[in-house]
């Protein structure tokens, strides 16, 4: 670890003036001040912790959140592609989806709808219960899921397609929030590869369950109606466990005795970003859209997803192009989530253990990615070995994008700030996804080179972004170390001070 307690702990034995006082405090200024200052308030138990229970402490608090987050996340990715799957199934043909482009643009419009909800989402998290709107949000695209087995042409298709992407959308920047508002900066990487490496691991379960659901005839309802139907249900269902059972910040979580709310909330001075703030303030606005890390960061977040079109809506019919048939696809689909879960993990561990190589690591991973889409542009379609190998680590980028959450929630100071780069970088993912698609045209099967040929381009720039980020963070940082005023933590809670404001924060690489 970079880092145990020290910083708070220094912080906390260096101002007992300041915390006395707070101790004394009847109202705490919430407009200005971090909702943290009244746990801080009532808090009359010794001040310091040793980093044996602050351990302790977060270990429980991983036992609590991570299974939320990694289920729901997972269950989310499972709905999501769901359709290269059912696709493979008879979708295609009962609604009317092998005309010209209208599959890729039925992958496509789902993330039109992500761009639409992502802020909406994000603002009713900060202004309302996180865990109360999640698991509304939940029920609601179970049941909008579950209506997609009553399409019965492409444009109603379209239409379910574009409101299940609006009601998923506030998953991840919300989950970004969350991870946030629990964890220090060096303990966040990993966090986020947890929940986020589910994508992989799902896409390995997933074929599994479809590939039973494909051999169900008669009932009126053909195999792909089965699939939407089940998935649908079992969304609605997680959807109650995440209301009664999601602790959503140190402050309101219940379960937690005031020695360990007090240590959760202290020892997150050490971000320099406070906790949690629920009213928007619209100069943090301003400047995230006049940030250049954030653009930076939302650039990388764009073009590393342009190779996630054909990750989740094509590689089941890029396989069956190989001479596959549809249960055999699907079957051979499970290697790729294994190996790509794995990826979405073992990079964020990465950058758990090792300080400061985030951006690199980001970099890496786009060589992955690279290099299966030159095998899968180059080579002769009887090179099934080679074809499958580069299907399985084209998601590559998958590891790449897990830091990347990670640094800008890291590098991000501000509940308001936080909330709209979260949202950001969400449409930069959304945007790429919904242009991916649309670069493979039927009449380019079955290699598809254009779409492989923009891939590759964009996954180039996208690590050379990723090297530019590094550099502006290095820069920006010494230039503070200049003015003399050195990293510190004086001011973590108050006045929802931005990573602008605070001249004492300080960039992760």
């Amino acid at each position: 670890m970079e880092h145990s307690s020290k910083p708070a702990i220094q912080q906390l034995e260096s101002e007992p003036k300041t915390l006395e006082e707070l101790k004394h405090i009847k109202t705490v200024d919430t407009v200005h001040q971090d909702e943290a200052l009244k746990v801080l308030a009532r808090y009359a138990g010794e001040d310091t912790w040793k980093p044996e229970e602050e351990k302790k402490l977060v270990r429980r608090i991983d036992r609590r959140l991570l299974p939320i987050l990694c289920i729901t996340y997972g269950l989310q990715y499972y709905d999501k592609a769901m359709l290269s799957q059912a696709a493979i199934f008879g979708l295609r043909e009962d609604l009317k989806l092998s005309v010209g482009n209208r599959y890729s643009f039925s992958a496509s419009i789902f993330y039109l709808g992500f761009i639409v909800g992502s802020y909406p989402a994000i603002l009713m998290a900060q202004r309302w219960p996180i865990e109360r709107v999640a698991s509304a949000i939940v029920t609601v695209w179970g049941i909008c899921l579950m209506c997609s087995a009553g399409c019965h042409n492409w444009q109603s298709f379209y239409a379910q397609r574009f409101f299940l992407g609006f009601l998923e959308s506030g998953i991840s920047p919300m989950f970004m929030l969350v991870v946030g508002t629990w964890y220090k900066k060096p303990e966040q990487a990993l966090r986020m590869g947890a929940w986020y490496c589910c994508t992989g691991y799902v896409s390995a379960v997933s074929p599994l369950i479809n590939y039973g659901l494909g051999h169900i005839k008669g009932g009126g309802l053909n195999s792909w109606q089965y699939m939407y139907l089940v998935a649908g249900a079992i969304t609605v269902l997680w959807a109650v466990v995440i209301f009664f059972l999601m602790p959503p910040d140190p402050i309101r979580a219940k379960g937690f005795n005031d020695r360990e709310r007090y240590i959760a909330v202290a020892r997150m001075r050490a971000n320099n970003s406070g906790v949690r703030n629920t009213h928007f303030k619209i100069g943090q606005l301003w400047e995230s859209l006049l940030d250049v890390k954030f653009w930076l960061i939302f650039s990388i977040a764009f073009l590393m997803m342009i190779a996630n079109g054909p990750v989740s809506s094509f590689i089941p019919i890029i396989i069956s192009g190989f001479g596959f048939n549809s249960l055999n696809s699907l079957l051979l689909t499970l290697p790729a989530g294994v190996v790509i879960g794995s990826i979405e993990l073992g990079v964020p561990y990465l950058a758990y253990r090792v300080p400061q190589i985030r951006t690199w690591l980001i970099a890496i991973c786009q060589l992955g990615t690279i290099l299966a889409s030159i095998l899968l542009w180059q080579l002769p379609r009887s090179a099934k070995g080679g074809l499958l190998f580069a299907c399985y680590i084209l998601a590559s980028f998958g590891g790449g994008y897990a830091v990347t959450m990670g640094l800008q929630i890291a590098n991000t100071a501000g509940y308001t700030k936080r909330s709209v780069t979260s949202s950001g970088i969400f449409v930069g993912y959304c945007l790429g996804n919904f242009v991916g698609p649309l670069l493979f045209k039927p009449k380019d099967a079955p290699v598809y080179a254009p779409g492989f040929v923009a891939v590759l381009i964009t996954s180039i720039v996208s690590g050379l972004l990723a090297i530019v980020y590094r550099y502006v963070c290095i820069w920006d940082n010494k230039r503070r170390d200049k003015t003399g005023t050195m990293e510190g933590f004086e001011h973590a809670y108050e006045d929802d001070l931005t990573d602008k404001t605070n001249k004492q924060f300080r960039y992760t690489l």
